[in-house]
């Protein structure tokens, strides 16, 4: 399913520019992709649609309230099981970092939470993070792309 993501997200930069999903389905099965991946990212495209509808009023503005400058969000213990210490350790540090705001953030929890059981990988995050930006049209800045796009395993730490 992953791979069938990062090809919508390399090939329609902009999510307004992604088809309707039955036209975006004819033409990823014509670049071979199976059909269970296709209809996979599919429904997980549609509900990433549906979360960012919910987060939006239609002049595009954000509707959920904003997080305060000393709230927390505390995760539940399904979050964390499915999460694991490294996902919730990227989020925060995007938090911290200031590129992923609070409506952001929850957009992306629920999107991993939407997965097949076990563990979400890092990576698979990273490339649902990546989806929630593309959805919102939000270009994240350079070295915070560079941490998205980038397999961090084989770096050697200064």
């Amino acid at each position: 399913m992953f791979e069938v993501l990062v090809f919508v997200y390399e090939n329609y930069w902009r999510g307004e520019s992604c088809p309707e999903l039955p036209q975006l389905e004819r033409k990823l099965s014509a670049h071979g992709f199976e059909p269970d991946e296709i209809h996979d990212a599919l429904v997980w495209l549609d509900g990433l649609n549906l979360a960012a509808q919910h987060t939006s009023l239609p002049d595009g503005s954000q509707c959920l309230p904003l997080q305060g400058a000393d709230s927390l969000r505390v995760y539940s213990v399904a979050e964390q099981d499915r999460l694991g210490a490294d996902c919730l350790g990227f989020i925060s540090f995007l938090e911290s970092a200031g590129v992923l705001p609070a409506f952001m953030r929850e957009i992306v929890v629920d999107r991993a939470m939407a997965l097949a059981d076990g563990p979400v990988p890092l990576d698979a995050l990273k490339i649902i993070v990546l989806m929630v930006y593309w959805r919102f049209g939000h270009e994240p800045d350079a070295l915070i792309l560079d941490e998205l796009c980038d397999d961090t395993e084989d770096r050697l730490p200064h």
